[in-house]
């Protein structure tokens, strides 16, 4: 099997890689297995040296990474700088705080002394989508490497440069080799590897399906699994909302990374009061996105990362129209080279088409009415999906509410949802479990070890 980079600006192949074979493969596992010997037992400083070194070769070389991403995947340039350099402070917030994170914590005990020791449980498997090819990746393998584990890394197949770009950016900066490596395989060989007896867990980001293929495995082998298989996440307006604010972050928080995020906004559910008002604008600001060439730094919308993402994505929405929606604005792809489709606005959306079920995956906003704030949460709630969710409201048992109501693992109160090194991040329901980042995230994949040392009893002493 053939591994490519293709361009998604103009769909032309740049570069191709061969798969590894099946002894490749083992090799690289042993090697793994055994850099996880020698890991384990390095400190918390060292490795942080290390890592703190791995945030500066992301500083400083940020352009041609970000130039990587762009090409393989269509992130306009300067979203793809700005990851890099948000992988820096992940690296930098692990080594920093994973000694404190990790630190032996005492117990209460009626005899003698307990304590929970966290301690490194071996080689992990991360499997890594393509929408933040540099981020995703990192915000495992930050927290992993200074936990003490090792780890393999399963790219996305078309993003193979940026997978191997980020082993070379742990290997030059000193992490021993077979710490992190990157293995360019399909997904034909992700079961395999899970049940191999040299990994001892798993992390997948991805879709639903992919998700419950790994957790299968995963619990075929009995191995932990950490699973963030995205969302559909709800954008909530009432009336006391700041609705400028409101909808200019509307806007950001669907188009962001060309629509292609898991914790995107892809909901809008506002008060009736408000909604003619909010949709007006909203349009207005979906009609300016300037989409072109993600390699010019005013592009704000490139293209989608795969001719099939973009066809599976127009489907959707010719169907939610076909069953009776609007499109407001866009609503198909656009002609000429490359994967480019339509900023859009659907309206009127009918229970059990796509954009009411499905998540859209691509620049396109699915809006709904809510007559109060017990059907906006109804709405929000609706979806199988459990990610992120943002709701905009000044008042204060609206915003309490939102907090103890809505079915997610984060809800951002009139602010747009984003990922960061200090909180825990991931979902519930259909978007997975576990958690990534924060003090959770790693502790994810440690051995969370009680220890008790009984006080020798006086009657076993010696009498010598």
């Amino acid at each position: 099997m053939s591994i490519a980079t293709i361009n998604p600006a103009n769909g032309r192949t740049l570069r191709t890689f061969e798969s590894l074979t099946r002894e490749e493969i083992d090799t690289k596992l042993d090697l793994a297995a055994t850099a996880w010997a020698a890991h384990r037992q390095t400190t918390f400083e060292q490795r942080a040296t290390w890592m703190n070194r791995a945030a500066e070769l992301l500083e400083s070389e940020d352009h041609s990474l970000a130039h990587l991403m762009t090409v393989e995947m269509g992130k306009p340039i300067g979203a793809a700088v700005a990851e890099v350099k948000k992988c820096a402070t992940a690296c930098r917030y692990y080594a920093d705080n994973a000694v404190r994170f990790l630190a032996d914590e005492s117990a209460p005990s009626s005899d003698g002394q307990a304590r929970i020791s966290y301690q490194p449980i071996g080689v992990v498997l991360a499997v890594m989508p393509w929408n933040f090819p540099f981020w995703q990746v990192f915000r495992f393998a930050a927290p992993a490497l200074m936990a003490g584990n090792c780890g393999v890394l399963k790219h996305s197949s078309n993003v193979p440069q940026c997978a191997l770009a980020i082993e070379d950016v742990l290997r030059r900066a000193g992490f021993p080799e077979g710490v992190f490596q990157t293995l360019l395989i399909g997904s034909s060989e992700v079961a395999a590897l899970i049940e191999d007896d040299r990994i001892a867990a798993v992390t997948i980001t991805g879709s639903e399906g992919a998700g419950r293929s790994v957790a299968e495995a995963a619990g075929r082998s009995l191995k932990k699994s950490v699973l963030e298989l995205g969302g559909s996440d709800p954008f909530i307006v009432m009336p006391s909302a700041d609705i400028e604010a409101a909808v200019s972050t509307a806007v950001k928080a669907r188009m962001i990374n060309n629509g292609q995020s898991c914790i995107a906004a892809k909901r809008f559910i506002v008060h009736k009061s408000i909604y003619d008002d909010f949709v007006e604008r909203f349009v207005a600001g979906v009609k300016a996105v300037k989409v072109g060439d993600p390699m010019e730094g005013s592009t704000e919308l490139g293209p989608l990362a795969t001719s099939a993402i973009r066809d599976e994505l127009d489907q959707q929405v010719q169907k939610t129209v076909s069953a009776g929606a609007r499109a407001l604005c866009g609503g198909k792809r656009i002609d000429g080279e490359g994967y480019y489709y339509e900023p859009t606005v659907l309206v009127d959306i009918p229970e059990g088409s796509p954009a009411d079920e499905e998540e859209l995956f691509g620049p396109v906003a699915s809006v709904f009415k809510a007559r109060d704030l017990d059907e906006a949460i109804r709405i929000a709630n609706s979806t199988k999906f459990g990610l992120g969710s943002s709701a905009w409201t000044s008042d204060y048992d609206e915003i309490e509410r939102f907090i103890a109501d809505i079915e997610a693992g984060m809800v951002f109160i009139n602010g747009m949802v984003a990922s960061e090194a200090t909180l825990p991040f991931g979902g519930v329901k259909s978007s997975g479990y576990g958690r990534e980042l924060g003090v959770f995230g790693i502790r994810e994949f440690v051995n969370i070890k009680s220890v008790k040392v009984a006080t020798p009893s006086t009657s076993h002493a010696s009498t010598e």
